[in-house]
């Protein structure tokens, strides 16, 4: 990538362009507001009266409710930002937030991209790169693939893998372009569907192979750089309980891991970010074999994540302020020394979705909106009562976090503060995350990777013995 850069100096950042949507875009506005600085937030036609509208110092429409149109169109976002004065744009997650060409342009314009520099997205946009550079790193791999081409390779490379097998896209992820394969007659239609998806979501079609783990915890690591070349780490994040590779629940620190394993997956992280001079907020996604005790590479984030409040609580660093201040060239404010986690956090995504029928996503009038309130509590979100959620984007709706000086205290904290989370006028998640608060497996921390199948089953049944009482 190439093209003119301005430099930035320490403090130039005044004015923040907000370009994303929903309880992300409050969460911005609410950090840039606690650092003094001016906000305009970019929304579709759709997103006209949503609550960062509301919060920001200036809303811009960007477009039409059709993200293509919109929260996805770089010239769109780009104009806005420059035509109100913006000197620094906030991407958030999703949406543009990985997009190398998007941040190149942003830096071309003179405007500067709170999140990594362009080159850095693109190397870890790539997964195939993402693992070489892991891999020299010394950062441990799962037995996998470089890039297949067909059905008939990629079965070959499965033998010599051993099955099961995931297919994955190179291109991106968050769960689209992924399948397993358990078995060699089932390769080629996943290999189709699998390459069909990734074409749809990140305009390549292109696959690798990895071994697939069966009784797998997904863990993470949140680290921060800085433009001086500092890297610290802030953890770790138990990620496991995922429907369909979407996280619904996430917790810090990871329950069940050993004080060695941890050291070791937090060390490999930075390690990574390390290598590539990383600067902002980063994610280093990791699977942990609890069979073999054995951890392994997934991916590298290169923004802020939906569970960061996990972190934030554990931590008291709030992380949307320090992508800012890396953003406007500060060094950071501390060393790995002065990060001492404390106690447990535990989040919650609430969705817009009917459990009972599928998750089907439920869009419409919230006619009553009650978020649980009270000390140890916190309650990301973009809704109000009166607030018409629309049926183009993502469900998420709320995050509840909680905190608690062990996690014990803080299961039960959750599960009161969803037990009081007052929601009417659609149907939403709560119900199936009571249930899994309230289940001897998730208490026990004895999750992984396929629980969620699991604990659906136990919530079915519940509620057909409710139904007939």
């Amino acid at each position: 990538m190439s093209g003119p850069v301005r430099p930035v100096l320490p403090g130039s950042v005044s004015r923040v362009f907000v370009a994303n949507r929903g309880e992300i875009a409050v969460r911005i506005i609410r950090a840039c507001q606690g650092m003094g600085l001016e906000t305009v937030v970019g929304v579709s036609e759709a997103d006209r009266d949503t609550l960062g509208a509301r919060l920001a110092d200036r809303a811009v429409c960007v477009g039409p409710a059709a993200a293509a149109d919109s929260y996805l169109s770089s010239d769109r976002l780009l104009a806005a930002a420059l035509g109100t004065g913006c000197d620094a744009l906030h991407p958030g997650y999703g949406f543009l937030s990985e997009s190398a060409q998007f941040a190149q342009r942003c830096a071309q314009a003179g405007m500067v991209f709170v999140g990594p520099l362009p080159e850095q997205i693109q190397r870890m946009g790539n997964k195939l790169e993402a693992r070489a550079l892991a891999q020299r790193a010394g950062v441990p791999m799962l037995p996998g693939s470089a890039l297949v081409r067909s059905p008939a390779e990629a079965g070959e490379l499965a033998r010599g893998i051993g099955y099961p097998v995931m297919l994955k896209a190179a291109a991106g992820g968050g769960g689209r372009g992924m399948k397993i394969v358990g078995q060699a007659d089932e390769l080629e239609a996943a290999f189709a569907a699998a390459a069909a998806e990734a074409r749809a979501a990140f305009g390549d079609a292109s696959l690798y192979l990895e071994r697939y783990l069966v009784n797998a915890r997904h863990i993470e690591v949140q680290v921060l750089g800085d433009q001086q070349g500092n890297i610290v780490h802030l953890g770790e994040r138990d990620c496991s309980l995922q429907r369909r590779h979407q996280k619904l629940v996430e917790e810090s620190p990871a329950p069940g891991i050993t004080p060695e394993l941890r050291r070791q997956i937090c060390e490999v992280a930075v390690a990574l970010a390390r290598s590539i001079g990383y600067q902002s907020a980063g994610t280093v996604e990791f699977i942990v074999d609890q069979d073999a005790r054995h951890f392994y590479f997934l991916e590298m984030n290169t923004r802020i994540q939906v569970e960061h409040p996990v972190t934030e609580m554990v931590t008291g660093i709030d992380l949307v302020q320090q992508q800012l201040r890396i953003a406007r060239a500060e060094p950071l404010p501390f060393s790995q020394a002065d990060i001492v986690p404390r106690g447990h956090a535990i989040e919650c995504r609430i969705n817009a979705e009917s459990p009972s029928d599928g998750f089907r996503p439920s869009p419409g009038l919230l006619t009553t909106w009650s978020p649980p309130q009270g000390p140890n509590i916190r309650v990301d979100t973009h809704c109000y009562a009166g607030y018409r959620i629309p049926p183009f984007y993502d469900s998420l709706i709320a995050k509840t976090v909680v905190y608690g000086s062990t996690r014990a205290q803080a299961i039960e904290r959750m599960r009161h503060a969803l037990a009081r989370f007052g929601v009417a006028g659609v149907h939403t998640t709560l119900p199936f995350l009571q249930s899994v608060l309230a289940s001897p497996t998730f208490g026990a921390g004895r999750v992984n990777t396929q629980s969620v199948d699991a604990l659906l089953l136990d919530f079915a049944a519940a509620q057909a013995a409710d139904e007939t009482v």
